[in-house]
């Protein structure tokens, strides 16, 4: 049984993994670093996303106000057509 050889077997087999486990490890980390950098982005991006989101609801909270204010003049219509209508009449009595 040859001792020192199995010893320098399991050395350079040793070392073999430990290249493996280096070579993946540096792997991970560019891995890692690259999702780092696209979460960035895609932070980035929502977060203008977001702004005009933002942006947009505000101008549909304006149209929804005018409209509001259109619908209360249309309510409002007939009952100033009305008041108009009998102030002419009131004047044509007065002619007459």
């Amino acid at each position: 049984m040859d001792i020192e050889g199995e010893i320098r077997d399991l050395k350079r087999r040793v070392g073999e993994l430990e290249g493996s486990f280096g070579f993946l490890t540096g792997q991970l980390r560019d891995v890692h670093r690259s999702l780092l950098g696209f979460q960035g982005q895609t932070n980035e991006r929502f977060d203008r996303i977001d702004a005009r989101f933002d942006g947009v609801d505000a101008r549909f909270d304006g149209v929804e106000a005018r409209l509001g204010r259109v619908a209360q003049t249309i309510d409002e219509l007939p009952r100033a057509l009305a008041e108009v209508v009998r102030a002419e009449f009131d004047r044509r009595d007065r002619q007459a």
